[in-house]
């Protein structure tokens, strides 16, 4: 029996519910993040952070899902879960204990765990620094007190702790990349707005027509870079040397490859990079200290000393991030174990050199195309006098998510029709039987 599909669509009865479970998780998701906190006042908020040296703080928190500068109920994100999710990442290449937790099933379980701990009081410690730092701005709260901090905070923190259920629900009961799939929604979300900004720009004279025609091929050429250099992999061969498995089984000899992506890291040089630069910033904004004020002017995005330290910053983090995530020595010790080889490298320590090379050289050009992408959108925006809503971190991560999430699709719809021809060639085998 072959599964039931859903006419027109060429998918299954489970993916097509796999996918209406998403929607209806998104469309809760974006629902929230467009219902303001109780005893806010969002249009004095807004007024606020509209000349503010913290600006680049919160359009960060919005571009990954927040509502922070609107207030919402979700205003949090997943930033809480995502921030954890760095702690133990970071912590699993630099503690030995964690590191040996993440290889084991049950270690896994106890990090998700832990995670969820962490990204709660995360939670509530961002929540609270907002509400103190609301109460400040005149006419921002309603009615300022305990009782409506006390809101605030519980509002804030349970919004923060929905949005990571429900990333997880996705991850699990849908189509995958449930965290990732929630800021890609929201980034999206922002373009019909974004468009109706541009019509506004080019009636108004605001934007000259071939500025905003110069300024659409860039975002349509960042995309299509994004999505050729996200994809990009050097390849590395291997061989594995046929073997005697026993009772005369032989497992044959196989050619393959480990592809080392250029963009390992993916986006996160980018967002440590731009979490670093505007500290100055919104360390001003909260403390409102004159010379960290001063130092917010300093590195104002787009200026020049702007795009030169995040560009230098994309590049470490690059290296930094990379270095974490991608283990060449137990890389090398499983290819021992299998018997596999790289072609005119010996096992062992000097393939994990090999392998540190070829990544030391791979990723010098995956991060500048990093950086490249991360400032030339802010500086055409600029140029054409266009205040975008859509940048380099965007890009990458709409794009990356996207063909994640379709390869995740492909790989359901592979995997159906296996299930359904082993199904079917059990029939015929068993009809056979009974002729016999």
């Amino acid at each position: 029996m072959t599964a039931p599909r859903v006419p027109g669509l060429g998918i299954d009865d489970e993916l097509k519910d796999k996918i209406l479970f998403t929607l209806l998780c998104i469309l809760i998701y974006r629902v929230g993040a467009h219902i303001a906190a109780p005893g806010v006042n969002v249009p004095a908020l807004a007024a606020y952070l509209q000349n503010s040296a913290a600006q680049g703080f919160f359009a960060l928190y919005d571009t990954l899902g927040g509502g922070l500068s609107r207030a919402t109920v979700f205003a949090l994100g997943i930033m809480p879960y995502i921030s954890s999710s760095i702690i133990f990442q970071l912590a699993g290449g630099l503690v030995p204990t964690v590191s040996k937790m993440q290889k084991e099933e049950e270690g896994r379980k106890k990090l998700t765990q832990w995670t969820r701990y962490v990204a709660i009081l995360i939670s509530l410690s961002q929540a609270y620094t907002f509400t103190l730092f609301t109460e400040g701005i005149p006419g921002a709260i309603s009615n300022p007190g305990f009782s409506s901090r006390l809101i605030m905070v519980v509002t804030l923190t349970a919004g923060a702790i929905f949005v990571m259920w429900l990333g997880e629900q996705i991850t699990e009961r849908g189509i995958g990349n449930g965290m990732s799939l929630l800021i890609t929604i929201s980034i999206l979300e922002r373009f019909w707005p974004g468009t109706v900004q541009l019509i506004g720009y080019l009636r108004d004279g605001v934007v000259s027509t071939p500025g905003a025609i110069f300024f659409i091929a860039v975002l349509v050429a960042s995309m299509g870079a994004v999505t050729g250099m996200t994809i990009a992999a050097r390849r590395i061969p291997i061989q594995i040397p046929r073997k005697v498995m026993g009772r005369g089984r032989i497992r044959e000899g196989q050619k393959t490859f480990i592809p080392i992506r250029l963009i390992t890291a993916g986006v996160m040089p980018i967002i440590f990079a731009q979490t670093i630069i505007i500290v100055p910033g919104t360390l001003a904004t909260f403390t409102r200290n004159q010379i960290l004020t001063d130092i917010a002017g300093f590195f104002a995005i787009g200026s020049f000393w702007y795009n030169f330290v995040f560009v230098v910053m994309i590049v470490i983090f690059s290296y930094f991030y990379t270095s974490i995530i991608f283990n060449a020595v137990d890389l090398s010790e499983n290819l021992k174990k299998q018997g596999g080889f790289i072609p005119g490298v010996k096992p062992g320590a000097a393939t994990a050199d090999y392998i540190d090379q070829v990544l030391a050289r791979v990723t010098l050009p995956g991060s500048l195309f990093l950086a490249l992408i991360a400032v030339v959108p802010i500086i055409v925006s600029q140029g054409v006098n266009i205040q975008s809503q859509f940048g380099g971190t965007s890009i990458l991560i709409v794009v990356g998510v996207l063909l994640d999430t379709i390869a995740q699709i492909e790989q359901h719809r592979t995997l159906r029709k296996y299930d359904s021809f082993m199904k079917t060639g059990r029939v015929k085998f068993r009809g056979r039987q009974r002729f016999m």
